[in-house]
């Protein structure tokens, strides 16, 4: 099969011809119809994320079920399902609790040493180098993904749009409806309307927030918030985002202030944005050990709760997800901006670190 490889950080992603990989206990085989563009990846390929390299990126896919591991009875070949970029291990003390978005085998195997739940990868050259595997690796034809980690997509739903309901719609339900805790007249800020901030911005809606005010330095970022919902949207670059979003409260602040990029300044400033007692939701990957200032007096006075949050809890929430979808909750076409194949998934990357991606992008082997 093909698959795009990252040598090493700061190199360009190179598409090559490597042995389609098989499916071990507990595991099923996807061809891949489409894999989300997102900035993680980007950290991973600029060298501000450590990662094994040479390795596979691509975290979030959709596809069609080609064959099953040993033991497999959730799906069967022939299902049209989605993987999420947290994949359970369904064992560990945080997977049995029902917290698997802190799944600790995912983040020691997978997001450490880029392999499986066996210690290996499934991928590698034809000389035998094995290769890393971000995720499920999906920047690829094909991708090896552990069977708690799959998930039914309707007819009715494209399937190659419906990958993006594995991060960017799946990491926005977790910090909406578990970090942020979103309920119905809520006042929410999202800073940055990325990939990420714009599903903030219509789930925001979806959990009965009376206001969203998005925030960007793109007009055609604020735009595609407002098309999904946004009754308010602040161009940072024109002045203070904290002063205009306290106008638009009429001084108060919001009660959910959430942060999608992961730069200093911008956790900083959505820290300011949130009322007495309200909630900071911080939801962008930083750079390396990037860090915020935050003022400790005004948090403790003031009573503001910050909070991290990583994703979704994949297998309950995910059904839940793809159902919201389904009844046209979440518009997936709206959602994906763009569509590339394989060949072109180095110039994606380059434009989405340009700013240059709407949305989402997909990279459709």
């Amino acid at each position: 099969m093909r698959a795009a490889v990252l040598e090493r950080p700061g190199e360009p992603l190179r598409v090559e011809t490597i042995p389609r990989p098989r499916p071990l206990e507990g595991e099923v085989l996807v061809q891949v119809h489409g894999c989300g563009v997102c900035h993680t990846d980007l950290h991973v390929i600029k060298g501000e994320v450590a990662f094994p390299t040479p390795c596979v990126l691509g975290h979030e896919i959709a596809g069609i079920v080609t064959e099953l591991g040993h033991g497999v009875g959730n799906c069967a070949v022939g299902d049209r399902v989605v993987a999420t970029f947290i994949m359970p291990c369904g064992h560990c003390r945080h997977c049995v609790r029902g917290r698997d978005e802190l799944c600790e085998t995912f983040f020691a195997m997978n997001r450490l040493r880029g392999t499986l739940y066996d210690g290996t990868s499934r991928l590698r050259r034809p000389d035998g180098t094995p290769l890393a595997m971000y995720s499920m690796a999906g920047l690829a034809e094909y991708a090896v993904v552990p069977a708690t980690d799959v998930f039914a997509v309707p007819d009715a739903l494209e399937l190659g749009s419906a990958a993006v309901l594995g991060c960017a719609v799946f990491t926005a339900y977790g910090a909406v409806a578990h970090a942020g805790s979103v309920s119905p007249g809520d006042r929410v800020a999202v800073v940055a309307a990325g990939g990420v901030g714009l599903n903030i911005v219509a789930l925001a809606r979806v959990f009965g927030a009376s206001q969203v005010i998005a925030v960007d330095v793109a007009a055609a970022k604020l735009e595609r918030a407002r098309e999904l919902g946004a009754t308010d949207v602040v161009d940072s670059s024109a002045g203070d985002p904290v002063a205009r979003v306290r106008e638009l409260t009429g001084g108060a602040g919001v009660d959910v202030a959430f942060e999608a990029l992961g730069r200093p300044e911008t956790v900083q400033a959505a820290f300011k944005m949130a009322r007495d007692g309200g909630t900071v939701v911080a939801v962008g990957i930083g750079a390396g050990a990037a860090a915020a200032e935050i003022e400790i007096t005004h948090m403790v006075r003031r009573e503001i709760r910050l909070v991290g949050s990583f994703g979704a809890r994949t297998r309950t929430d995910m059904p839940r997800i793809v159902a919201l979808a389904a009844a046209g909750a979440i518009d997936l076409e709206q959602l994906v901006s763009r569509r590339v194949g394989l060949e072109q998934a180095d110039a994606i990357y380059r434009s989405l670190d340009r700013g240059d991606v709407l949305g989402r992008a997909l990279v459709v082997p």
